[in-house]
């Protein structure tokens, strides 16, 4: 059985994005999307730091929380042979209606791809609040290339800045 990690949530998270379950790269380096040819990490800073490149794990987890972002994962814990979604069996999801209910600014989701909107759905149906279904940033999803990842989960982060 694997387990996720706690959500990086605070105060002035307005969104929390959702992912499904850590892959192993990440569950190696206890952090969120370590795997290094992983885009969201990228993602986040051509958006929100003009493309400079991430000090640290910290310095990723203080942007995100800098511009009222957060982040978890949908699934507690599950069996899994590799990285691969597909492979996710015996899934617990994490308690998202304790979380939203502790942090009620939280206004908005956006699953990182659809796997992590498919477990959230499968457990809670559908979410309390907006929500947009964005295209995984996971090294496994070639379908878009970087620049039209980057361009849709840019409208929804830049869209909900204001909130």
């Amino acid at each position: 059985m694997i387990k996720s990690f706690p959500p990086i949530v605070g105060p002035r998270t307005r969104v929390l994005i959702v992912g499904s379950m850590p892959g192993k790269a990440s569950l190696e380096a206890g952090q969120y999307y370590a795997h290094p040819r992983n885009q969201f990490w990228r993602i986040i800073f051509d958006t929100f730091e003009h493309g400079r490149t991430p000090e640290n794990y910290a310095d990723k987890t203080a942007v995100l929380l800098r511009h009222g972002l957060g982040l978890w994962d949908t699934l507690a814990s599950c069996l899994r042979q590799g990285s691969a979604d597909a492979h996710i069996r015996r899934q617990t999801p994490n308690d998202f209606p304790a979380l939203l209910r502790r942090f009620p600014q939280i206004q908005t989701l956006l699953f990182n791809g659809g796997a992590a909107f498919a477990f959230y759905r499968r457990a809670f149906g559908e979410p309390p609040c907006r929500f947009y279904r964005l295209p995984s940033t996971s090294p496994a999803h070639a379908a878009l290339c970087y620049e039209e990842k980057k361009a849709r989960w840019q409208q929804a982060l830049l869209g909900q800045k204001h909130l």
